[in-house]
């Protein structure tokens, strides 16, 4: 088996579902989105967890210009894989109880963006990494044009631009290491293998990062994400904030970090201040806000600023804990926002200070979102707990007074979720929320499955980590070596 078959199963499926038409086209999407699970469960079971590259595919595409159609997956990129079929088939799921207009083409969108965010985490081609880069974007620009809210098309532009003009930075940054490797590839070892000066490490790194930063997004190049979750359809927010950020949080650890090591070496502090800056600027900003939904954006801010200090605290507690954050983010926010989609259609507003009671009207529902926020503030054996711990962990060992500048996400996302939880389910109903029905059969569904992952993936997160642990220690260790080789270089001159 090789990873192509993962990367062209959700393209071949979305050209059979735009061939379909209303419940039969979201009906072969959720058949698609399972089969592309199962394949992934049956490449996990196969998988070696050391710090090999496995499930290779080598093709020829544009061989005169040194580019290859090469993938594989580590036990790095296989948590991102993880993330990607774990959350899409959830995701289409959670769209049936609302109708969509041209569903065929809105479930080939998502598969489409599925198969480009596939190539983004097991491309071992710079050029490929750089086409499923923008091919995941185009499908989330319609997703959102086409099916978002009032302010969507203003809304929309923004994050394309945003998006797109980072990725040409990154498209230069990648052209000019092509040409300073002797073989003329893109190859990702031999981007590895470059030896650049500090100068031309600089503008790779910064080149990188810009595309990274606004993709997660880092503060402050976040200024399009909360507008662009608030207007996004549900499932379009799910895609983005579960799945699609969590492409600049691979990209940092692939490519950016271990292709410019002293660049990165000379810029950390910065990068990682910057970090905790958004850290606490989006909780403080989450604490004033009244729309649900708007709120559970700015909380995935800070819960990524926590990632993105981690990555660059480039420890191995750091990076692993970024890396099972990742998968443990994807899945408690795209609860979150699924919970605010059920709300919202329910009583047709998001407005928190109109609500209360909740929980007396629908008890199943009152249980499942407790679950989620549990695991969204990091209780202990929930699934937030084990990722927050190393990150903050991988950020003391490189500045405890960064971690405890860092450790206030904890604190502040109890505080302002809580209060939401309070607000909006308890108390005495009201005439908007009396009439709340529970949990319908397609809602159960989705609720139990986060809900499981959530107390699963909390009592035994090693059954996710084993797969990391070798290729993140290997990882770390070659860079470290490379930074501290570059240093001595630097002093001998």
């Amino acid at each position: 088996m090789t990873v192509s078959i993962l990367i062209f199963l959700p393209l071949v499926a979305a050209v059979i579902v735009y061939l379909l038409k209303n419940d039969a086209a979201k009906y072969a999407a959720l058949f698609f989105a399972v089969a592309e699970l199962v394949v992934a469960g049956v490449m996990i079971t196969k998988f070696v967890p050391d710090s090999s590259v496995q499930f290779v595919t080598d093709a020829e595409w544009m061989p005169k210009l040194g580019i290859y159609f090469t993938a594989g997956v580590n036990g790095i990129s296989l948590i991102m894989v993880l993330l990607n079929v774990l959350l899409v088939p959830i995701i289409i799921l959670s769209s049936f109880n609302r109708p969509q207009q041209n569903a065929n083409i809105f479930y080939a969108l998502i598969l489409f963006m599925q198969a480009g965010m596939l190539v983004v985490f097991t491309a071992l081609d710079g050029f490929l990494f750089y086409v499923g880069w923008e091919a995941a974007l185009i499908p989330i620009y319609f997703i959102c044009a086409l099916w978002g809210g009032e302010n969507r098309i203003r809304i929309t532009l923004k994050f394309f631009i945003y998006t797109f003009a980072g990725s040409l930075f990154m498209l230069l940054a990648i052209i000019y290491l092509h040409l300073q490797t002797p073989q003329r590839t893109y190859d990702i070892n031999h981007f590895y293998d470059l030896h650049l000066s500090l100068k031309e490490q600089s503008f790779v790194f910064w080149a990188f990062f810009l595309a990274f930063a606004i993709k997660m997004p880092v503060f402050p190049f976040h200024t399009w994400q909360p507008d662009t979750y608030t207007e996004a359809p549900t499932a379009g927010t799910m895609m983005l904030s579960g799945i699609m950020l969590k492409m600049g949080v691979y990209g940092a650890i692939r490519w950016m970090i271990p292709v410019a090591p002293n660049a990165f070496d000379k810029y950390q502090y910065i990068i990682i201040t910057l970090a905790v800056i958004g850290i606490i600027y989006a909780s403080i900003i989450a604490f004033k806000q009244r729309d649900g939904k708007r709120l559970v954006a700015y909380s995935s801010i800070a819960h990524v600023g926590l990632i993105a200090a981690g990555i660059f605290a480039w420890t191995a507690s750091g990076v692993q804990g970024a890396l099972i954050q990742s998968l443990n983010h994807g899945i408690n926010v795209v609860g979150m926002f699924f919970i605010w989609d059920i709300i919202s259609r329910r009583l047709n507003t998001r407005d928190i200070g109109q609500m209360g009671g909740i929980a007396s009207a629908a008890p199943k529902f009152a249980i499942a979102f407790l679950i989620v926020l549990l695991g969204t503030v990091a209780l202990p054996l929930t699934n937030g707990f084990i990722g927050e711990f190393l990150l903050l962990n991988g950020v003391y060992e490189y500045n405890i007074f960064l971690s405890a500048a860092a450790g206030l996400t904890i604190i502040f996302g109890a505080v302002y979720m809580l209060r939401m939880y309070k607000n909006v389910m308890q108390g005495q109903t009201n005439e908007l929320t009396v009439l709340f029905t529970d949990l319908t059969g397609n809602e159960k569904l989705v609720l139990c499955c986060i809900s499981a992952l959530i107390i699963f993936l909390g009592i035994y997160p090693q059954s996710v980590m084993h797969l990391s642990d070798a290729a993140v220690m290997d990882l770390v260790k070659t860079v470290n070596t490379k930074i501290v080789n570059g240093a001595l270089e630097a002093i001998t001159k």
